[in-house]
């Protein structure tokens, strides 16, 4: 029940942090393109890897990762989750795993997308 807890309020956190960086970037630079969403993925890829790196680093235990990573990172963006999985492959040379995950991730996640488009219309 902690560990819920402390996933709970970090998470929390994290999310409402992706929502004020991502306004306050909106509001600053006017762009055709998600430039908050854009800012706030490039952050999370920095932090997870971050907040791994020193966790590992001074052996923390179980509940700094569960605050920082799947709590707090998990909150503000997933696409530092896939980005930090990605680079484990590139860093063992698992290439061929890296491509085909990539390719079916974005592949599949369009489709999706794609297909919830449609059924909503319905």
């Amino acid at each position: 029940m902690k560990n819920l807890l402390i996933i709970f309020v970090s998470g929390g956190l994290g999310s409402m942090s992706r929502y004020l960086v991502g306004i306050w970037i909106g509001d600053r630079w006017q762009n055709s393109l998600p430039l908050g969403t854009f800012t706030v993925n490039i952050i999370g890829c920095f932090l997870i890897s971050f907040f791994i790196g020193i966790i590992e680093r001074y052996n923390l235990p179980r509940e700094w990762s569960l605050l920082l990573v799947t709590g707090f990172c998990g909150g503000f963006t997933t696409f530092s989750s896939f980005i930090y999985e990605q680079s484990l492959s590139l860093k063992s040379q698992a290439h061929f795993d890296l491509v085909l995950y990539l390719m079916l991730s974005i592949f599949t996640g369009l489709t999706a997308a794609s297909l919830g488009f449609e059924l909503a219309k319905k």
